[in-house]
């Protein structure tokens, strides 16, 4: 595909617009699908993701089945499943989920240390403590992590997370589903993609029980069944529409609008001038002012860290002095520096990015994408530049969007792939 993005002035976005699945559910959820060697379906499943596409790869080799259609997968098993991800490609961060399935299958598992975004200093020590917490032994061989389950299988434990992780909440939850015993995970991250997880998880065969943000227990069954599941609608996606339609000051219906996943952050951008009007399975966006934002971001139901890119568009948008802190991911506003070659004047202050937003006075230049939200965060204020914004390594953006710039050209954008 193409891996540059071309956005001119454009008028303010109008139109309807519908939702793909979540890709931060997705992902999870096929490295759930190596639990059992019955058939798993998924709905609403956004297929053309990159991340999805280098995923379902993975299960390939990893001896899985994958019949995918634009918004359907199902996944059987086509060989006897491998405990080793042979991989020379791109990786993810979701080798993680990955090892922590083939471990608790098979008894053990070899996968490419993990790839993805770069946020900084993102380590892996939460998977291995879980594992080891399991009964594992853990260890590194060049360029790939592996796990052994020596005693027979893993055998269900308390697993106390010093901080709420996304990530090692789902891999104590995939890995406890085939444990022996019972395993209570302590300070977990409770979030829509959790919950999504856990529901699929369920529907195959798995004793799962939520005490709020206390904890989770998981009851350990002897083998998971195929099940057929749709997936969350993305709010990624939901977010990033929402705040384009106001930047331009336009009037956008996004349909399959998940509201409840989004109180905070709807809530802070009604705050800041949105005009937002919910209806049966759809929200309405009928444009607004961006005013000064003042964010910082923290676990469900918080504001994503995530999220935060594309708050700094609206920032830039907004006249007078926005600041973001991210406290999940000190530090993460490398993305900033692109948006200062369109004008944008910003600081940055410890762990705080202040934005000097001047209602929009930007103009086109050539950017990088640096990872999947800064390149999102790019092409929205490509929307308000004055002239011609390049945006190159846009492939980053196909990892968590389907058909972005077809979306966009639909609500009425300027924008098109090049070559």
């Amino acid at each position: 595909m193409a891996n540059t993005i071309k956005i001119s002035t454009s008028p303010p976005l109008t139109g309807s617009v519908t939702l793909a699945g979540a890709k931060n559910s997705a992902l999870r959820l096929l490295a759930a699908s190596l639990l059992t060697s019955g058939r798993v379906s998924l709905t609403q499943y956004p297929a053309g993701l990159l991340d999805a596409q280098v995923h379902v790869d993975m299960l390939r080799v990893l001896g899985k089945h994958a019949s995918a259609t634009r918004d359907r997968i199902e996944i059987d098993e086509a060989s006897a499943l491998v405990p080793v991800l042979d991989w020379t490609g791109r990786s993810i961060r979701n080798t993680l989920l990955i090892l922590g399935a083939l471990t608790a299958r098979l008894g053990a598992g070899r996968v490419p240390l993990p790839g993805g975004c770069k946020l900084g200093d993102r380590k892996y020590d939460l998977h291995v403590m879980l594992l080891e917490r399991l009964g594992a032994r853990v260890w590194d061989e060049g360029y790939y992590l592996c796990a052994e389950a020596t005693a027979g299988g893993l055998v269900g434990a308390d697993i106390h997370l010093p901080l709420r992780s996304t990530g090692a909440t789902e891999n104590a939850i995939i890995c406890g589903t085939l444990a022996k015993g019972i395993t209570r995970v302590w300070n977990p991250h409770i979030r829509p993609e959790i919950l999504d997880l856990i529901a699929l998880l369920s529907k195959m065969g798995a004793r799962i029980r939520v005490f709020g943000q206390e904890h989770i227990e998981i009851t350990g069954v002897e083998s998971l069944h195929g099940a057929e599941h749709r997936v969350i609608a993305d709010n990624m996606e939901a977010v990033t529409w929402l705040i384009g339609a106001v930047m331009t000051g336009g009037d956008v219906e996004i349909v399959g609008f998940p509201y409840d996943d989004l109180e905070v952050v709807i809530a802070h951008l009604k705050a800041a001038g949105a005009r937002l009007y919910r209806n049966e399975d759809a929200l309405i966006v009928r444009g607004g002012k961006c005013y000064p934002i003042e964010i910082s971001t923290g676990p469900h139901p918080g504001i994503n860290s995530d999220v935060q890119p594309i708050m700094a568009a609206w920032a830039a948008r907004a006249r007078g002095e926005s600041r973001i802190v991210d406290l999940r991911f000190p530090g993460r506003y490398e993305y900033a520096e692109e948006m200062a070659r369109m004008g944008v004047r910003h600081e940055v202050r410890g762990d705080m990015l202040v934005v000097h937003g001047e209602s929009g006075k930007l103009h086109g230049a050539s950017v990088r994408a640096l990872d999947l939200r800064a390149g999102a965060s790019l092409a929205l204020c490509g929307l308000i530049a004055e002239g011609e914004t390049t945006i190159t390594d846009a492939w980053q953006i196909g990892r968590g969007y389907v058909d972005f710039v077809e979306k966009l050209q639909t609500l009425g954008a300027v924008a098109e792939w090049v070559d």
